[in-house]
């Protein structure tokens, strides 16, 4: 049974392994170091048991700091919306205290262990970032029964319409071989 009084907060928190694989200080210049993060947050995510198959992080484009990471805890924190994309780009609006990641003389990028679904889709486009690079595809992801909503290759195209460049299949084969752990483990598939 439900509460009677309302939730008057929500606390939002990333795994405590978070800091023993990321490198804050790291530059990632290149496509491939930024998708070796991504997918190894997803990676330690299942082996660690603290969530879904599912990594992101938020980078400067230019200098390839690192922003902020997401890292799949729909089930861990009981919230359907914390996908990785979402919660990289929550934490990375929360880090330069701004709503969006457009606007400032700085362009931000999203990479993504696997292409976002219908709801990440729509926060990428919100988020301001100019760019989305991704690993696994759709067809990997929905071969684990996750549904990945309404995206469809118009979807893409709307986005790259309105200003940001996508660039897909980035060391797809690892980041699959995450999703396969996944399933060998046995992991809940919460959205089917």
């Amino acid at each position: 049974m439900t509460e009677s009084r309302p939730m008057s907060s929500l606390i939002i928190g990333t795994p405590a392994w978070l800091d023993d694989v990321v490198d804050w200080r790291a530059s990632y210049a290149t496509d491939d170091d930024r998708m070796r993060l991504a997918i190894e947050l997803a990676r330690q995510n299942v082996a660690r048991g603290t969530g879904g198959p599912f990594g992101a992080a938020i980078f400067e484009r230019e200098s390839g700091a690192l922003v902020s990471v997401g890292m799949n805890s729909v089930v861990r924190l009981h919230n359907s919306t914390l996908h990785a994309e979402m919660l990289a780009i929550m934490l990375a609006e929360q880090r330069i205290g701004s709503y969006t990641l457009h606007g400032s003389a700085i362009e931000h990028e999203l990479v993504s262990s696997c292409d976002p679904c219908a709801m990440c889709l729509g926060g990428i486009l919100w988020s301001g970032v100019r760019r989305i690079v991704t690993g696994a595809d759709r067809a990997d992801a929905s071969a684990l029964d996750f549904d990945e909503g309404p995206v469809f290759p118009e979807s893409y195209a709307y986005l790259e319409s309105r200003g940001l460049t996508i660039t897909r299949g980035v060391r797809r084969a690892e980041a699959v071989a995450v999703l396969e752990l996944y399933r060998r483990q046995g992991g809940v598939i919460y959205n089917a």
